[in-house]
């Protein structure tokens, strides 16, 4: 009795590899690090003065 076509794998040409190596090196870090270092807002202490600075602009909720 013969194995599947299935079970029948050819060698591997090592694409995954090749692809993680590619991700690896195109440079994505700094995509990954531009948006660990983004400023975090602060909440703001006078919720009153902050709204009525915002109103006085013209900003729109």
């Amino acid at each position: 009795m013969s194995k599947h076509l299935a079970d029948k794998r050819k060698p591997s040409d090592g694409g995954r590899t090749r692809q993680f190596l590619r991700i690896d090196h195109d440079g994505s870090e700094k995509l990954w690090d531009g948006l660990r270092r983004r400023p975090t807002e602060k909440p703001v202490a006078n919720r009153r003065a902050a709204e009525y600075l915002r109103i006085d602009r013209g900003d729109q909720v």
